[in-house]
């Protein structure tokens, strides 16, 4: 297992050059809602990596002109400059300075655009920062082309932590693990951990309908979210609870229980939004519309002998999740009946991924 000495980078060569990654969004099934430290998080999670919720990100670098101690870059999202995005840039940047000080070398032209809508509740800063800190590290092997693949996304992924703790998880795929337990071997709070035991057959092309139910900037950032969590009354056993069902998932994931797998998944989504019902100050992120899908996605399951089930992240949005076997009836409940609940009746059909690449 590595320690964040063994991320320093002493190589401080000055090289020109681009780069351009593609990396998925990830769902968790069981959350991270709590963190401490420069992002450590206060209990394991286990998360789907995605396929077609994708960030990417181009990245050109030369020398500076001026050298100075100052970073320097532009930034672009979806082809318009966003000034905007630049206090959280520039936060990730000095937060990985210490490890890739090659950066304030050089300046950097960065251009990203997303598969589908920021800030509404599907992970837009784990694609981003993960597909961000791939075009740092492929900086880091130019300067330095000894480094080994393993190393490169073990350290991407410890990189885009430090941006977002989520990006930790959406390098590799399909099921990836973020946070120190003793189920994973190798398991870390500095980086994910792809999961390398037996998974069943009935997870593979596991699908994810992701219902749009607001394409808006939510109300409350994550990152709020997750400090309210320091002085939460019910923190310490959210955390322990955490940990339990951890560990029954991958008993889950190995056996394929699907009837546990979905009772377990959905008691973490609503225990997430009710952790945020019970901070100070108190918030809420899911509209009228997730409740009404949330009922009717009980009502179908029941009435169908169907494995449909729901899981929810840090928004309105709601994920359905179900075997591909179940992919046609599915798709016609959503088509008929739930899509009226998503703002302009949007969805995206996606499903497992196996993480990042290079385009």
């Amino acid at each position: 297992m590595k320690s964040e000495e063994d991320f320093v980078e002493t190589h401080l060569k000055e090289v020109e050059g681009a780069s351009v990654w593609e990396s998925p969004s990830n769902i968790a099934l069981v959350k991270y809602w709590g963190k401490y430290g420069t992002q450590y998080p206060q209990n394991p999670s286990l998360s789907f990596t995605l396929s077609k919720c994708i960030t990417k990100t181009s990245i050109s670098f030369v020398p500076k002109e001026i050298k100075n101690r100052d970073f320097s870059f532009d930034f672009k999202f979806e082809g318009n400059n966003s000034p905007a995005f630049h206090p959280k840039i520039q936060t990730f940047l000095e937060r990985i300075d210490c490890y890739v000080p090659f950066v304030r070398q050089h300046h950097l032209k960065i251009e990203s655009v997303n598969s589908f809508p920021h800030s509404s509740g599907i992970a837009s800063s784990a694609s981003a920062m993960s597909a961000l800190a791939l075009g740092i590290m492929s900086m880091e092997k130019k300067i330095n082309p000894t480094i080994s693949d393993a190393y490169f996304f073990l350290k991407a992924s410890f990189l885009a932590r430090l941006g977002s703790g989520s990006a930790a998880r959406s390098l590799k795929g399909p099921i990836v693990s973020w946070g120190k337990t003793d189920v994973i071997e190798g398991s870390s709070d500095l980086y994910g951990t792809a999961l390398d035991s037996k998974i069943h057959p009935i997870f593979e092309e596991y699908q994810d309908t992701i219902l749009l139910i607001d394409k808006g900037q939510k109300k409350v950032s994550s990152s709020v979210g997750h400090n309210l969590m320091n002085n939460h009354p019910y923190a310490a056993t959210r955390f322990n609870q955490a940990y339990i069902n951890f560990k029954k998932l991958i008993t889950i994931l190995s056996q394929g229980n699907l009837t546990e797998f979905i009772s377990l998944v959905e008691s973490e989504a609503l225990t997430l939004h009710a952790l945020m019902m019970a901070s100070q100050p108190y918030f809420i992120l899911m509209q009228p519309n997730t409740l009404k899908v949330l009922n009717r996605v009980w009502e179908y399951r029941q009435d169908n002998n169907s494995s449909l089930c729901f899981t929810l992240d840090a928004g309105a949005n709601v994920h359905l999740l179900y075997p591909k076997s179940e992919k046609d009836e599915v798709l016609k409940f959503i088509k008929e009946e739930l899509s009226c609940y998503c703002q302009n009746g949007k969805f995206i059909e996606d499903q497992i991924g196996n993480g990042a690449k290079k385009v």
